[in-house]
Order: structure tokens, then C-alpha cells, then sequence
């Protein structure tokens, strides 16, 4: 997504009560500046999800009892001055400015001293990047930009502000995912300050770890932020991906070289497929996860042929386990290698037969908990992640099929069921089991499709003494 990063900001994108409350806190004697990501997206034309008020000039006390007259406030952080307040409707963080000082290792080891009557200047010290220290007055429409936000915003370049920077062993994350939701590229300075921060990594708790690489999952263009990941020395701490940068493909089927410039390529396309397609979050998270590790098995299967043809057989297994690894180190939930996981084995499916009834109907069970409109969408990521070559929806006879059959979504409903067995004399137990299994496997295979031809099914495959004898 392109932004013009020197468009005025919209006074229309400005909520009539964000407006009333700065006003309010200027007649009580402080001056309001938005501050962070929402003067960032204003200049971008974004509107912002939240806004972020610095108050200055106002004690702790008088900023408590203003914010009171308007509506519900709470303290949130007592020590650093910050204050939710609820406004028909909106929920406004304020705060004093501060200063932070490191007092130990750590994401979390700082001493924060709130000061109303600290300057910009060396409030704004304590913002990581340029393009988030940018300071906006809406009363008096004025935008202050100490550290050259705009400028880095223009070029595309993302900065830190100050040597504070390398106190925050969070920060080459918050990298990544800022570079990949503004298509940016790290500045050199800040990757070296990136680079010395690695031995912290492992003070991070996972939870925040996961937050970044969640917001990852939705920016535009991601393949920049794995590229930040790269320039910061970070990509070193994630060996699934860092191994992918010297494996090479053949260039037949992949002209845009090695698995690392096809991952960056297949993640970007994926990111463009879930816009298109309007999925929700937790779809988008398994598709972006899915695209970023459904090659990694390469590394452990690439094979340079006498001809110097290249092949990978069976990366689609091997990457599984090396998805997995990867999962459990950015701390994300079972439940998202249980979707990707199939996804991953069978982004190849569609290469290996043809799109029929019976093939569809087993693909759709294979998928579980996945499904076929996922896996459509993942296939057409890795077939357009080939630039040169063109995009393209291998798969797309496949969806057509499975819509027509309504399997896009679920796998084909069981017409032969416990019940069902119980009502022709079969009692409940492991050869009930086994035949279950087994009536299933040739309803796939189009043995029958209703409870009509079901029961014929049924009949030459139950022999008599399995029928229990009626009372």
C-alpha cells in the first residue's frame, strides 16, 4: 500500500471527541499533543485506530480531575502518569511525558519517571522510531517533528531516535513488523544497534514475541519485514528461515532464485490474496504462517542432480516438522500448526492428479481443519511467488469443484453414522469402530452418497453374524 507521507493532515479524520478533549485540557491549563502511531497514520491518511494523548503542563493531580469532568477514567499506570479515559464511546490513552532509564537486562527493566514540565525534546527521546516521534497540537494544528519522521516516512527508511534504542531488546521486532506494514527498509545505523541487542533475545517473553509476529501477519507487504529481520542480524535467531537464504532452486520451475527470494515473494502474494479475498483475522494468520513455512522442508531435501537439475522431493513432509519448530519459537498457539500443518503437506496436491469428485471429497478430508478455499488460496501464493513469471491459480479448477460440491468450506458430512449402524444390529465396540472407518473410505471414494444407496452399502458388507439378534 503507497501513501503520500507529506499530505496535510485531514481535520476530518480528527473525532469531534478527541477534539473536545484536547480543548478541554488547554482550558484547564495543559497542552494536548497527539503523540506515536496515530500522528504517523494522520499524515499517511490513515485513520487511526487509537490516539495516544501527551499532556504537558499539567500536574498528575489536575490532569486526574480535568480528564474526570469529561467522563470514566481510570489509571492504568499510576508511576508513568498514564490514564485511560472512556468518551462516548472511545477509549483515549493519556498520559504525562517521562523519561526511561535502564535498570537491568530486559524488555521490561526500566525506571519510568513521568515530568509534566519535561520539553519535547527530550520526551520524545524515549519513541523508538523516527516515524512514530512525530508530535501533532490539533487545536493549534501544528505538527512538530524533532527527529525527521516525515523525512524517514518520504524515504521510506526506518530510524531509530536516539541511542535509547538499544536499551529495548523488543525493538528489532517492532522492526520487522513496522517495516512490513510501511514497506520499509532499516537503516543501516539502526541495524547495527539491531545487532548488538541479540544476546537479549531470549529475555523476551513469548507472549510479546507472538504480539509482533501476529501484527506481521497483517501488514502489506511482509516480505520487507522478514528482509528488516535480515538487515537487524535477527534472522539468525529463526534457523527455519535463516536456512532458507542459501537454498537454491532449480531455476526451470523458479526463476526468482533461491527459497528465501520465493518466501518473500509467496508471503507478499499472500497478503494480497487475503485483501482480495477479505478474510478474517484468524484465516489471514493461518494463510501468511502457511505461505512463510510451507518451503522450509527444502532445506533438508534439495538435491543438485548430475544434469545440475535441482529437485526437493518430499520438502512438503519435511517442512512440517520444521514449521513446527518454528511455531513453538515465536510462541503461536497449537491450534495454528494444527491448520497450517495440512495446508503445508498438500500445497502440492493439485500437481500430482486431477480435479475430480472423488479427489476433491478426499483432499477436503485431508485438510480438516483447514479446507480447500484456504488451500486454493495458499497454491496460488506459491505459484505467483515466481516473479518473472507470471501470477497464476493452479488450483482453481479444484475450488470450482469443491463450491459446486459445497466442500470448499467442510469435508463431506458422514451418511453412515454410529447410529446409523446401531439401527441395522451393529452394537457399539471396535468392529463398529473399523466399520465406520470403513464406510467412510468409500463414501470418498463415491461408493455411495445417500442414506438410500448407504443401506445398499451396507448390506454386502455386513455379514450376517455381525448382526446382533433382535429381542
Amino acid at each position: 500500500m503507497k501513501h503520500d507521507p507529506f499530505r496535510a493532515i485531514d481535520p476530518l479524520l480528527l473525532p469531534a471527541d478527541l477534539l473536545q478533549l484536547c480543548r478541554h485540557l488547554a482550558a484547564s491549563g495543559g497542552r494536548a499533543w497527539l503523540v506515536g502511531g496515530c500522528v504517523r497514520d494522520l499524515l499517511l491518511g490513515i485513520p487511526p485506530h487509537d490516539y495516544d494523548v501527551e499532556v504537558y503542563g499539567l500536574h498528575e493531580s489536575a490532569l486526574t480531575t480535568a480528564l474526570q469532568q469529561l467522563g470514566r477514567c481510570e489509571q492504568v499506570g499510576r508511576q508513568f502518569g498514564v490514564h485511560k479515559l472512556w468518551l462516548h464511546g472511545r477509549t483515549i490513552d493519556v498520559a504525562l511525558p517521562r523519561t526511561e532509564v535502564k535498570q537491568g537486562e530486559g524488555h521490561r527493566a526500566f525506571s519510568v519517571q513521568s515530568d509534566p514540565f519535561l520539553t519535547p525534546e527530550i520526551a520524545s527521546l524515549r519513541r523508538d522510531f523516527t516515524i512514530n516521534a512525530m508530535m501533532y497540537d490539533p487545536i493549534h494544528a501544528h505538527l512538530l517533528d524533532l527527529h525527521g519522521g516525515q523525512s524517514d516516512l518520504a524515504s521510506r527508511t526506518l530510524r531509530h531516535v536516539s541511542a535509547a534504542f538499544g536499551e529495548d531488546p523488543l525493538r528489532p521486532l517492532r522492526a520487522m513488523q513496522f517495516a512490513a506494514r510501511f514497506s520499509m527498509r532499516l537503516a543501516a545505523e539502526t541495524g547495527v544497534i539491531c545487532r548488538a541487542l541479540i544476546d537479549e533475545a531470549t529475555t523476551l517473553p513469548g507472549s510479546r514475541i507472538r504480539e509482533e509476529w501476529m501484527k506481521w501477519c497483517h501488514a502489506a507487504t511482509p516480505s520487507y519485514g522478514l528482509r528488516a529481520l535480515r538487515e537487524s542480524g535477527w534472522l539468525a535467531l529463526y534457523p527455519e528461515l535463516f536456512a532458507l537464504t542459501d537454498c537454491p532452486q532449480d531455476p526451470r520451475w523458479h526463476p526468482e532464485g533461491s527459497v528465501w527470494k520465493h518466501t518473500l515473494q509467496v508471503v507478499d502474494q499472500a497478503a494480497r490474496i487475503a485483501d482480495r479475498q477479505g478474510l478474517d483475522r484468524h484465516a489471514r494468520e493461518q494463510l501468511l504462517i502457511a505461505a512463510l513455512c510451507h518451503d522450509m522442508g527444502k532445506v533438508d531435501t534439495t538435491i543438485r542432480h548430475d544434469n545440475g537439475r535441482i529437485s526437493s522431493p518430499g520438502h512438503n513432509l519435511q517442512s512440517l516438522t520444521r514449521a513446527g519448530s518454528f511455531l513453538r519459537r515465536i510462541d503461536f498457539p497449537k491450534e495454528m500448526e494444527a491448520y497450517i500443518s495440512p495446508l503445508i503437506r498438500e500445497h502440492m496436491t493439485h500437481m500430482h492428479g486431477i480435479a475430480s469428485e472423488k479427489s476433491v471429497r478426499r483432499l477436503a478430508f485431508r485438510l480438516q481443519p483447514a479446507n480447500i478455499e484456504l488451500w486454493e488460496m495458499l497454491v496460488e501464493a506459491d505459484a505467483s511467488g515466481r516473479f518473472p513469471a507470471p501470477p497464476s491459480r493452479p488450483a482453481q479448477e479444484w475450488l470450482q469443484l469443491a463450491i459446486t460440491m459445497q466442500q470448499h468450506h467442510h469435508p463431506v458430512r458422514r451418511v453412515i453414522t454410529g447410529r446409523v449402524l446401531i439401527d441395522c444390529g451393529i452394537e457399539p465396540g471396535p468392529a463398529m469402530g473399523a466399520l465406520l472407518a470403513k464406510a467412510y473410505e468409500a463414501q470418498l471414494n463415491g461408493d455411495f452418497f445417500d442414506i438410500d444407496s448407504a443401506r445398499t452399502w451396507l448390506a454386502r458388507e455386513i455379514p450376517p453374524e455381525a448382526v446382533a439378534p433382535s429381542s
